[in-house]
């Protein structure tokens, strides 16, 4: 299965990232918790070259704490400040309110200092697309997000948002790199949602998750669907998985697309468990 995405938009985006970093004082780098290496752009060093940055570890509540921690460590130790967020309750977003604030209060106060004129902390919030970047802006913000008016960036794909105290965000589209060099990266963003799944054959999608999700944690997929064992091959466990689901069709053949389906959902949602699909080690030097 090859995996292989880039829509002509995201060039622009990566063009519009560039032109507006002369704008901002610090950059919100958004992850998915679960496979932050994965889910990082590698074009975004090189993009917002040494602008202070925060690494926000989003949908924390679907990984695995432990290997969240070892992220934070990972980051802390790269001199880069990263934290754990859940948009649905809100969990962490005080802290990158406050973390963007400390990371550039330097630069604010020597503006101050020359005379010039107490204006917000201008952020940008970059990330790929399905990472929950709307939610996350919602959530900053206290409110549907709105345009702030009369600023430079206020047209179609970027607009700067108030959030709470001090500080202003400057939108932009979620963006892609134009290929995948490494398919087991592209595998990951397939299986967390970030690519559409109907680039891609479904069924092997969700066998390929069940062969990673097996390696570590085969409980929990026996726990969820109530098997005894896991099967011998990801196509074993599947065939259980859909004979206990009831995804049988006419003439008792297994329905194997509604069984992927269940699969992957169940898995983006939570509900097989928080499990992390990398960590700071499997990044390869």
């Amino acid at each position: 299965m090859n995996i292989n995405w880039f829509p002509g938009h995201m060039k622009k985006t990566r063009e519009l990232l560039k032109e507006q970093l002369k704008l901002i004082d610090v950059v919100f780098e958004l992850l998915d918790a679960r496979i932050p290496f994965s889910s990082k752009n590698p074009e975004i060093n090189e993009i917002i070259a040494n602008k202070p940055r925060v690494v926000i570890l989003n949908k924390a509540d679907l990984a695995d704490d432990d290997i969240t921690n070892s992220w934070i460590n990972y980051y802390k130790n790269n001199g880069v400040s990263a934290i754990p967020v859940n948009t649905i309750t809100g969990k962490g977003l005080k802290q990158v309110l406050q973390t963007g604030e400390e990371v550039v209060k330097e630069k604010m106060q020597a503006l101050k200092r020359k005379g010039r004129r107490e204006r917000a902390v201008r952020i940008m919030m970059v990330g790929i697309p399905n990472v929950g970047k709307s939610s996350m802006i919602n959530r900053l913000a206290g409110k549907k997000s709105a345009q702030t008016g009369d600023k430079p960036g206020v047209t179609k794909g970027k607009q700067w948002i108030r959030l709470k105290g001090n500080l202003e965000l400057l939108d932009t589209p979620g963006i892609l790199w134009p290929k995948f060099e490494d398919q087991e990266v592209a595998l990951k963003l397939a299986f967390t949602g970030a690519i559409k799944d109907q680039i891609m054959d479904i069924e092997t999608l969700a066998l390929k998750l069940i062969e990673h999700i097996s390696l570590q944690h085969s409980d929990l997929i026996e726990e969820r669907y109530s098997l005894g064992n896991i099967g011998e091959s990801p196509l074993e466990t599947m065939e259980l998985v859909a004979k206990n689901r009831g995804c049988i069709i006419k003439g008792g053949e297994i329905d194997y697309t509604r069984t992927a389906n269940i699969i992957l959902d169940e898995y983006r949602s939570g509900k097989i468990g928080r499990i992390s699909l990398e960590k700071p080690c499997d990044i390869k030097k």
